[in-house]
């Protein structure tokens, strides 16, 4: 009598602890290859909206000439006897806040109430809303902002990334009286009081096309502006809020350091993008000015008469 032995089936050979811990080693360095790709590839479409953004806020301010034959002030303040007063006055309304028609947002400049300051509860509930078109993408900074009153209040701002150009002077030193104890700036300068910048965007400015004597093509108008929570840098669309701390530097800034400085104050140009920052000029064009940009042509840039000769940059 004859057995057979029966055959033994093929085992399905698998990986070992080295040829898997191999492969799990080369798809993480694969993974560390491509995360600085991927992350330079979403920069460079947030920078791309950034700029698109400043394109618009260009249209606008365009259309609004030829609508009103001036661009819009700065800001606009002044007190119940019609005189201009930069901090306290009534009204506050911002640059921005005129572009609305301009930009798709009829219907909340429609809700606003100019005859009114902006601190009023009336407007204040039609300017939270989030814009968008205002933010710079690069930006993580949430969309709303507590801005600290005298007396110790706060009020809630939406954020924005895009700030007017005042000139090559701080407000500090324009309008504001000196200090009495050394270092800082001292208080506000007394009404009548029209606190003027060499810039496009100033307190109650009306400047005009034929005003810009050293050519649009030479002159920035808006300019972006990075949000530092722990710094307490905000700034905002609307504009001016009375009583409010630092409030006519939230909407506009100066030029007297180049942007990105590493020694940086609030009321500077600067951006979330490495290496410089956004800025529209008043040809309607945008461009990147790097942070080592010549402090002279930067400055000379932000003037709309200064006669200076920018050459290359």
């Amino acid at each position: 009598m004859s057995y057979s032995v029966p055959k033994r089936s093929p085992r399905a050979r698998g990986f070992t602890l080295i040829e898997l811990l191999v492969v799990i080693a080369i798809i993480a360095i694969l993974i560390a290859l491509l995360l600085p790709a991927v992350q330079q590839a979403r920069e460079a479409a947030r920078r791309t909206q950034c700029r698109n953004n400043l394109k618009q806020i260009g249209i606008a301010l365009h259309n609004y000439h030829d609508n009103h034959r001036v661009f819009p002030s700065g800001w606009v303040g002044v007190n119940t006897t019609g005189q201009p007063d930069m901090h306290e006055g009534i009204s506050g309304f911002g640059w921005a806040t005129m572009l609305l028609p301009m930009m798709d947002q009829s219907p909340m400049y429609n809700r606003l109430d100019f005859r009114l300051s902006i601190a009023d509860a009336t407007n204040s509930a039609t300017w939270l809303q989030p814009l968008p078109a205002f933010r710079c993408p690069s930006d993580p900074s949430p969309e709303q902002w507590a801005l600290e009153l005298h007396g110790g209040s706060t009020v809630q701002m939406p954020t924005a990334n895009y700030v007017g150009s005042f000139g090559p002077e701080g407000l500090e030193d324009v309008c504001f009286d000196p200090p009495s104890g050394g270092s800082g700036h001292g208080e506000p300068k007394e009404p009548p009081f029209q606190c003027n910048g060499e810039g496009f965007l100033a307190h109650n400015s009306s400047v005009k096309m034929r005003d810009i004597t050293d050519g649009t093509s030479n002159t920035y108008v808006v300019g972006e502006r990075r949000t530092d929570s722990s710094l307490g840098w905000h700034s905002t669309w609307v504009g001016n809020y009375p009583e409010g701390e630092e409030s006519a530097q939230r909407v506009i800034g100066a030029s007297d350091h180049t942007p990105n400085h590493p020694a940086a104050h609030f009321d500077d140009f600067s951006s979330m993008h490495e290496g410089g920052t956004h800025f529209l000029f008043g040809d309607g064009r945008v461009q990147f000015l790097g942070e080592n940009i010549s402090e002279a042509i930067y400055k000379g840039l932000s003037t709309i008469s200064g006669n200076e000769v920018t050459g290359e940059y």
